[in-house]
């Protein structure tokens, strides 16, 4: 028995890692997708201070880390853009200034590497996550 507990425990070890990691990511999933649609409509559309894109991007950023509260393990990134209709300028738009928030979770695993007799685990460098939400830049709490 003591061969088969020897050659049990790092499969158990490796498996239980794992499941830790991935329920670590999704949990961190979960909180992000729900702090990002509110930081993008808080912070996003009317960033205080100087209104341009860069301002608004980083307030995002600063307000989905601070409420993710995982700096450690997770880093937070956010990028804007402008939405382009893909219509000629003679047709009617409803509304013209549009603005895509993505924004994108990196989450490391805990440990990255462990070597173990017999078993070698290597995680991925980063599992991501991204979540683009688009808004009105002239009507504050509205999301398209």
């Amino acid at each position: 028995m003591t061969v088969e507990l020897a050659v049990l425990i790092p499969p158990a070890i490796i498996v239980a890692l794992i499941v830790f990691n991935l329920m670590g990511f999704i949990d961190a999933c979960a909180a992000f997708d729900r702090l990002s649609l509110d930081a993008v409509v808080a912070h996003g559309v009317a960033p205080s201070g100087t209104q341009t894109e860069a301002t608004g991007a980083s307030e995002v950023q600063a307000a989905i880390a601070s409420a993710l509260g995982r700096e450690g393990t997770c880093e937070v990134s956010v990028s804007v853009e402008d939405v382009d209709s893909g219509e000629s300028s003679s047709a009617f738009v409803v509304s013209p200034l549009l603005r895509r928030f993505v924004c994108r979770l990196t989450y490391k695993p805990w440990p990255s590497s462990v070597r173990m007799p017999g078993i070698t685990l290597d995680a991925p460098l980063a599992l991501s996550h991204e979540r683009s939400i688009v808004v009105d830049r002239y009507r504050p709490g509205v999301v398209v």
